[in-house]
C-alpha cells in the first residue's frame, strides 16, 4: 500500500503556507501552461519538500539535519535549516555543478563533496545521520518530501483551472510522484486526475528501467542532467505512484535538453538549468504531442546554472 496520499499534501500545503512560494504559471500559448517552479526559494521546487519533512519531525534534533544532494536538494534543506535556525549538513558528489556549491556556502550549510555520483554521497550522508543523531531530509524517498512537492500540484490545478495533462521531469521521482498525487482529484490520490507525463533522460531512465522490470533497478547515471536528475535508481514509494494507470514514461535526449533550455531562455526568457528543461523538450523533441485543445501544464522545475551558458 502506498504510504502516501492526496490528504498528505492537503496537510503539507497548510504546513508550509507562507514559507514556501505559490510559484507564478504563465500561459504561453492557448492551453499550454508553464508551472515557474523554477523561481521557488532556493531555485526548485525541492524547497517544498524539505520543509515539509523538517516541520513534520517534531522537535528537532541538536544535530540539526542532514541530506545528500546533487545539488538542488541541498540547497533546499540549507535554505529551509537557515530559516528555521538548524544546522544543515549537505553531502554532494564530485558531478555537482560549481553554481550549486557557492549557493551552499551563502547558504551557510556545512558541506561535505564526496563520490562520484549522488549514490555514494547519498550513502556517506546515510553515515553521517547513523553517527550524529542529525534528522535526514531524504532527496525524492520520504513520505513529507513527496507530499511536499505534491503541493506543486495543487497549485496547477488551482491556478489552470484545470489540466488534462501535467510534463513533470523525473530523477529519483519525488517530484513526479508529488505531482501526480498533488493532481488527483480523488482523495485517495490514484483516481481521476490529470494525465502525467514522467520525462526523463534517455541516459538517466530510472523510471522507464523500472516499469520494464517491474521493480526499481539501478541505471548508468551520465549526461547533461546528471547533477539534478541523478538518482541512480528511482525511489520506491515513486515508483508505487508513478507506475499507476494515469502516468506515462518519456525519454529525451541530452540535445533535446539542450535544445529546449535555448528555447525557454531565446523565447520566453526562462533561465533554466537542463533538468529544469527536460519536461518542455518531451514537447519540443515531439517525444510528447498534445492533441487539439489539450491542456497541457508543464513544470519547469530549476534554475540553479551558470548564466553564461543559457545560450550554449
Amino acid at each position: 500500500m502506498t504510504t502516501v496520499a492526496h490528504e498528505q499534501v492537503l496537510a503539507a500545503a497548510r504546513r508550509i503556507g507562507g514559507l514556501a512560494l505559490r510559484t507564478p504559471v504563465l500561459e504561453i500559448s492557448p492551453g499550454l501552461f508553464f508551472k515557474l517552479e523554477l523561481l521557488q526559494h532556493s531555485g526548485s521546487f525541492k524547497v517544498r519538500g524539505a520543509f515539509n519533512r523538517i516541520l513534520s519531525a517534531g522537535e528537532l534534533p541538536a544535530g540539526g539535519v542532514i541530506a545528500a544532494s546533487g545539488g538542488n536538494h541541498g540547497l533546499a534543506v540549507a535554505y529551509a535549516a537557515r530559516e528555521l535556525g538548524v544546522r544543515a549538513e549537505i553531502f554532494v558528489p564530485e558531478v555537482t555543478s560549481p553554481v550549486k556549491v557557492a549557493g551552499l556556502e551563502a547558504l551557510g550549510a556545512h558541506i561535505t563533496q564526496t563520490g562520484a555520483i549522488y549514490a555514494e554521497a547519498a550513502e556517506a550522508a546515510a553515515k553521517g545521520a547513523a553517527e550524529t543523531g542529525a534528522l535526514a531530509v531524504h532527496a525524492y524517498d520520504q513520505p513529507e518530501v513527496i507530499a511536499g512537492q505534491g503541493t506543486t500540484g495543487l497549485e496547477i490545478v488551482e491556478q489552470t483551472g484545470g489540466v488534462d495533462t501535467v510534463v513533470v521531469a523525473v530523477g529519483g521521482g519525488g517530484f513526479a510522484a508529488g505531482v501526480t498525487l498533488g493532481t488527483a482529484s480523488t482523495a485517495g490520490g490514484s483516481g481521476a486526475g490529470p494525465r502525467i507525463v514522467a520525462v526523463e533522460p534517455e541516459r538517466i531512465p530510472t523510471l522507464a528501467a523500472a516499469l520494464r522490470a517491474g521493480r526499481p533497478v539501478p541505471v548508468e547515471v551520465s549526461g547533461v542532467g546528471a547533477d539534478a536528475l541523478g538518482a541512480s535508481k528511482i525511489g520506491g514509494l515513486a515508483f508505487e505512484i508513478l507506475s499507476g494507470p494515469r502516468v506515462e514514461s518519456a525519454l529525451v535526449t541530452d540535445e533535446a535538453i539542450l535544445a529546449a533550455r535555448r528555447t525557454l531562455w531565446q523565447r520566453h526568457r526562462i533561465a533554466a538549468e537542463p533538468a529544469g528543461a527536460a519536461a518542455y523538450a518531451a514537447l519540443l523533441s515531439g517525444v510528447y504531442t498534445p492533441s487539439p485543445g489539450e491542456r497541457v501544464g508543464v513544470v519547469v522545475c530549476g534554475s540553479n546554472t551558470d548564466p553564461a551558458t543559457l545560450a550554449a
